[in-house]
């Protein structure tokens, strides 16, 4: 076999296994995927399949004939990986409201439980009202305060405790922590496809003819081109991560949740201009 040969046949061997890499970020990445990583983000095997994506793309020997398979490959990484970081916005946004109403609920079980407690005059319509909001083991225990004449009674002190208890869980939103806990660590590791995979995409030049005729239709050569060029080079457009970047979910997170986001990732790339 000639020298040629062996080196196209590595290339072949090289691709594929890039393009089964690529294959299997896709895999951790899928919110469906029941195996996903718990701390995708801090994952070494996760980030050893990120770097060798990356280092393909940026020291591949001659870039205008970078196989069109990977490069396109990479692109949807990286589309799906920011598609997946705006979900997280969504849930995020859902998880703060659901937070702020059980907050507000709490409250309003807190002035509940204080009419029964004290005996006020509309202590039975408040219990009353609360029953479409609130389960029926808190109504009834509610029901058991406003009526009992001895708060030292068992019954008193264990309707008391299931409704303190029930405050505190409102209050406190653990679960809700948790899940937002969760989508953080999620978030990490997608912005890192979109840090490290969208900056060394922007040294493959773009893709050969027969790739923009995929993505748009009935679109003069020239034209389809400059419209593929405008939609995923990264000089001439701001790239995937700076839809991450300017996200509502950032947004969302400092000035709702309050939380400080740390991504164990290097500083975001700026654009470029050829």
């Amino acid at each position: 076999m000639s020298k040629a040969g062996i080196v196209n046949v590595r290339m072949v061997i090289t691709e594929e296994k890039i393009l089964s890499n690529i294959d299997k970020v896709n895999k951790l990445i899928n919110p469906n995927n029941k195996k996903q990583l718990v701390e995708l983000g801090d994952d070494s095997y996760f980030k050893d399949l990120i770097e060798s994506i990356k280092t393909y793309l940026i020291e591949y020997p001659k870039k205008k004939n970078f196989p069109i398979s990977v490069y396109k490959a990479a692109y949807n990484l990286v589309e799906y990986a920011t598609n997946q970081f705006e979900e997280n916005t969504k849930k995020i946004e859902e998880l703060i409201r659901q937070r702020e109403k059980n907050i507000g609920l709490a409250s309003d079980l807190k002035d509940i439980l204080n009419s029964a407690i004290e005996k006020e005059k509309d202590w039975k319509n408040n219990v009353k009202n609360a029953s479409s909001i609130f389960q029926e083991d808190i109504i009834e225990a509610l029901g058991i305060i406003g009526r009992a004449k001895n708060d030292t009674t068992e019954n008193y002190q264990d309707a008391l405790k299931l409704v303190n208890a029930r405050i505190n869980n409102l209050e406190s939103n653990l679960h809700i922590e948790i899940d937002m806990e969760r989508i953080e660590d999620r978030s990490k590791a997608l912005s890192y496809i979109g840090i490290e995979v969208a900056d060394a995409l922007k040294v493959i030049p773009a893709p050969a003819e027969e790739v923009m005729q995929e993505s748009v239709n009935e679109v003069g050569v020239q034209q389809a081109t400059n419209t593929y060029m405008e939609q995923t080079r990264v000089e001439v457009k701001p790239s995937l991560w700076s839809r991450i970047k300017n996200s509502k979910f950032v947004r969302t997170i400092k000035c709702l949740m309050k939380v400080k986001i740390r991504l164990d990732v290097p500083a975001l790339p700026e654009g470029k201009g050829e």
